[in-house]
């Protein structure tokens, strides 16, 4: 049951928990004789100058594939200066973005632009400036990543423990891409275990992160991402995907039991994220890990269904009986999750504006908090009123220290953190472990954080932002703001319009639990219908010819998908009469009668689209996504042609002059012959096929071999 917290004290605790951290910030601010000091200038240059940060990102992002002095001078002048090497006359990328961004030109821009214009890339000029662009990238990337070998890391933890800072190690990378790859980084996370575990006997003991309420805290603390250790990580097959992942994962967690140590799941992108919860519901539920309280999971704030899975992962802790880690966040691929749906026309899995994300996370730390019993909360932002609402509730409600820290970025906002520990509070740095050139992906994902327009630490760094309206209740602040503005479109007027407003149909987000099951009845219903004989339809009229052709199916040869009638040379004959003789009456009826009928097509694949997928993937053996894919373009054609036949209907022409009668229109041609090839059975066959049916023509149609 939630605790009862008069909601004005908890209001007024909040900004004075965050009045506090921010004057304990400023104190805390490095000075001029500090490099901290000169990596946050170079960092305020890339936030005022859109250009700058684009064509920098642009530039670190593509230095790990170049392979020498010479190479890194050539990006240099493509991405800074103002002419290019010669080779082509097309406009550099600052060039193109001057006129978006006026500031491109201030001194600074030029400046920068004038000492990349290389006359020669093997120049002294040139080298020189590689050789400065690698070392302030690497240097940046030692910021934002902790060390590539556990020695290197356990020095940068040293220097953390020496600070009273507690860590959870990341290793840099995820989604394996083979076999091998996802058994190096097993490898990988089991090395760390052993190492880190092995120093850690060895390191002074810091109370204020080693202890709590009299009672020890885990030293080492690994972060685990499922998907870098199983390459055919995918929620379409969830039963297949955590049976793996689990011979895999209990390894690692046996090892953290043996040493003592921390395992916390990350959270990933948005379509594995059930998957992974479920995962872990399962395995931390085994007998052998069901009384080991020091393991964690992740909830990302910024999904508009994290309440759910909060009140659901609570629910699983109780039955558990042993308490389990959640690591609120606020999520880090909110670009490439709403990118990913508005491109594949699925709801947005994320909240769109910034305060909602906020407001979500508020919520969310409320819910965990009330229920300390059975999940303790680790609050991982550098957002000062987020962390200050959740100290606030902390100490209202009571709550061990044991139950509760805070978490912080390696790297980011160390202001922050140094207040946040002045305050008593147990801090842990997520901190980056990996090689530095595969790191700089990581390395770039920061870095927009950093410099994101709504970035929480780049308002920080902004003096003239107010400390109050910095700590505003994110629901206050969403009461406030306006209704984001209609986006600038460029519109341009035609004689008449180019093409009907067509929208593709969405594929299937086979994510989603329902989709899944309705895919698998789809596989059964198929299945039951094997062995059937399909005729010949010519006019109408069921043929067969007493030759028939087996359609097998490829991933189980023994399965007969059916008997297809195969036709000769009298009924290939008869088809063409039939057809020849249906176009007298076809090329007269109406075009929107005729796209009608595509119309009404498409709503009936729509409604059969999984029974065709899962046709397709029996007898053609395409995955279900493909699979659906193409049933998904079957229905674009139908749509497409149907409105794009009636668009050009309509747009005839007459252009009558005294004496003459004149008149453009589309006439059919036909009877069409459509052979569809075996890669997208349905789709091409459809698009040839109602291409020319709409247009007025008749169709004798044969379908691909492989997919009778």
């Amino acid at each position: 049951m939630a605790a009862v917290i008069d909601e004005r004290l908890l209001e007024t605790r909040t900004l004075q928990i965050g009045r506090e951290m921010f004057e304990r910030v400023a104190e805390s601010a490095p000075s001029f004789f500090q490099s901290e000091w000169w990596e946050e200038r170079l960092m305020q240059q890339c936030m005022k100058s859109e250009w700058l940060k684009v064509q920098s990102f642009r530039f670190v992002d593509a230095l790990p594939t170049m392979t020498g002095p010479r190479d890194i001078a050539r990006h240099l002048r493509e991405y800074f200066a103002n002419g290019n090497d010669g080779q082509d006359a097309r406009p550099t990328p600052r060039a193109a973005l001057a006129e978006l961004d006026p500031r491109g030109s201030d001194r600074l821009i030029g400046l920068i632009s004038r000492a990349m214009d290389f006359s020669r890339l093997d120049s002294l000029p040139a080298r020189a400036a590689a050789a400065i662009a690698w070392k302030s990238a690497t240097t940046m990337a030692h910021r934002f990543i902790a060390g590539s070998n556990p020695q290197q890391a356990e020095k940068a933890i040293r220097r953390m423990r020496g600070k009273r800072m507690a860590f959870t190690i990341d290793v840099l990378g995820e989604a394996a891409m083979s076999r091998e790859e996802a058994f190096n980084y097993q490898r990988i996370y089991a090395n760390l275990i052993s190492e880190l575990s092995h120093h850690a006997r060895g390191w002074p003991t810091v109370e204020q992160i080693d202890l709590a309420d009299g009672q020890p805290i885990p030293r080492v603390n690994v972060s685990v991402k499922l998907s870098s250790i199983y390459s055919q990580f995918d929620s379409i097959d969830p039963e297949g995907t955590k049976r793996i992942v689990k011979e895999r994962l209990r390894p690692l967690l046996r090892a953290g039991m043996k040493t003592g140590a921390h395992i916390h799941i990350d959270m990933e992108h948005y379509a594995i994220k059930n998957v992974t919860l479920q995962l872990c519901r399962e395995v931390f539920m085994e007998d052998e890990f069901r009384d080991y309280r020091h393991f964690g999971v992740v909830l990302q704030a910024y999904l508009s269904d994290c309440e759910r899975d909060a009140a659901e992962l609570v629910e699983w802790a109780k039955r558990r009986g042993t308490p389990i880690w959640v690591r609120l966040v606020k999520g880090a691929y909110w670009d490439t999750e709403t990118v990913t749906s508005q491109q594949q026309h699925w709801p947005c899995p994320v909240w769109e504006q910034k305060w909602q994300t906020d407001a979500c996370f508020e919520r969310v730390t409320r819910l965990l908090l009330d229920q300390h019993e059975y999940v303790y909360t680790a609050l991982a932002s550098h957002n000062i009123r987020s962390l200050a609402h959740g100290m606030a509730l902390r100490e209202l409600l009571g709550i061990p220290a044991a139950r509760f820290e805070l978490q912080m970025l390696f790297g980011m906002g160390d202001p922050i953190k140094r207040a946040g520990v002045a305050m008593g509070q147990r801090c842990r740095i997520y901190t980056p472990y990996g090689e530095l050139l595969p790191g700089m992906a990581y390395l770039i994902r920061r870095l927009l954080e950093n410099t994101a327009n709504e970035s929480f630490l780049r308002h920080t760094a902004n003096t003239n932002v107010p400390v109050d309206e910095l700590l505003q209740n994110p629901v206050e602040t969403g009461r406030l703001t306006a209704p984001p503005q209609e986006p600038f479109v460029i519109r341009y007027e035609f004689e008449e319009p180019v093409m009907h407003d067509f929208s593709n149909v969405p594929n299937t987000d086979f994510g989603v639990e329902e989709n899944q099951q309705a895919m698998r009845a789809a596989l059964d219903a198929v299945r039951a219908g094997f062995g059937r004989e399909y005729p010949l339809v010519i006019g109408g009229e069921r043929l067969t010819t007493g030759q028939w052709k087996e359609s097998l199916n490829p991933s189980r040869p023994a399965e007969v998908i059916g008997r297809v009638a195969q036709a000769d040379n009298d009924t290939a004959e008869k088809a063409a009469l039939a057809a020849a003789e249906a176009f007298k009456t076809w090329r007269k009826v109406e075009t929107a009668e005729r796209a009608g009928y595509l119309f009404e097509v498409a709503k009936i694949m729509q409604r059969e689209r999984f029974n065709l997928g899962a046709l397709q993937s029996l007898e053609c053996g395409k995955p279900w996504r493909e699979a659906d894919a193409d049933v998904s373009e079957a229905i674009d054609f139908c749509n497409y042609y149907g409105h794009e036949m009636i668009r050009m209907s309509e747009n005839a022409r007459r252009r009558d002059i005294s004496g003459e009668t004149n008149e453009y229109y589309y006439a059919p041609r036909g009877v069409v012959a459509v052979i569809s090839p075996w890669n997208f059975p349905l789709a091409i066959l459809t698009g040839m096929a109602t291409a020319a049916i709409v247009t007025g023509n008749t169709v004798i149609m044969k379908p691909a071999a492989p997919a009778m």
